[in-house]
């Protein structure tokens, strides 16, 4: 993405969980390129006022808001949640990205991992869904996004059974609170592919169709900034293996993975 150091006028206020690292901290530096003001949360306080030292480095008239949280605490993410939109002066938009891809094939010793993934990753998830509807509704307005994942489409084995799952999980909370149409309210799902991130470290090399973090956000930013209600990104070439995962038997779904 071409971004410059001159201000760009504020299109409004949103808050990303997860921004420490990977595609969060990305989105967050893509979305205060475009004008944005932030609200940042994250379990690494750290890591999170690094990203917000870079951010004002460019763009010195943004705010940016941070919170240590944890999604796994339904209370504190309420807490939090309100918090930032008191701090902001109001949340247009919340980026549910905040996630855990550790996990075990079921039956071999690693319930504890699948356990923290499906916590994070689909009970997070509804936690911050209840505290920005909320929000959202009371005012009758808001973008509300939810970062899935391609493992999502089918059922994934191994270590990733649990992971997409859980991330299937996240498509059916976003379809069913757009199927109740709720008033000035947007429900937007991201699916992205193979993007580079903190999560995928030890496996890139193995990993077919990868992109760098830039890139892949990109994408992503673009979709959720036209509202998309279902967005595979990068388009190429998730688009036309999403449309494959469909249909494709098992046996060959299995080779992804």
């Amino acid at each position: 993405m071409t971004v410059s150091n001159r201000p760009a006028q504020r299109r409004g206020s949103i808050v990303i969980t997860g921004a420490s690292s990977g595609l969060g901290a990305e989105m967050a530096r893509q979305f205060a390129a475009l004008g944005y003001d932030l609200g940042l949360a994250a379990r690494r306080l750290d890591r999170l006022e690094d990203v917000r030292a870079e951010i004002h480095a460019r763009y010195p008239h943004r705010v940016v808001e941070l919170a240590e949280l944890d999604v796994t605490d339904g209370d504190a993410v309420h807490a939090v949640i309100a918090d930032l939109d008191r701090r902001l002066g109001g949340i247009d938009r919340l980026v549910a990205n905040a996630g855990s891809g550790s996990g075990a094939a079921l039956g071999t010793g690693g319930w504890a991992a699948n356990n923290r993934t499906a916590q994070t990753n689909f009970v997070g998830v509804l936690a911050q869904c209840d505290a920005a509807m909320e929000i959202f509704r009371r005012r009758e307005r808001g973008h509300l996004v939810l970062i899935s994942s391609m493992s999502a489409l089918r059922g994934m084995r191994r270590a990733m059974t649990t992971y997409a799952a859980s991330k299937a999980g996240v498509a059916a909370i976003a379809e069913g609170i757009r199927a109740e149409g709720p008033t000035g309210i947007d429900v937007s799902v991201v699916y992205p592919g193979y993007i580079a991130s903190e999560m995928n470290a030890h496996v890139r090399e193995r990993t077919p169709f990868l992109v760098d973090t830039s890139t892949g956000v990109r994408a992503m930013v673009a979709a959720i900034e036209k509202r998309r209600t279902k967005a595979y990104v990068p388009a190429w070439p998730w688009v036309p293996i999403g449309a494959a995962l469909k249909i494709l038997p098992l046996s060959m779904v299995r080779k992804l993975t």
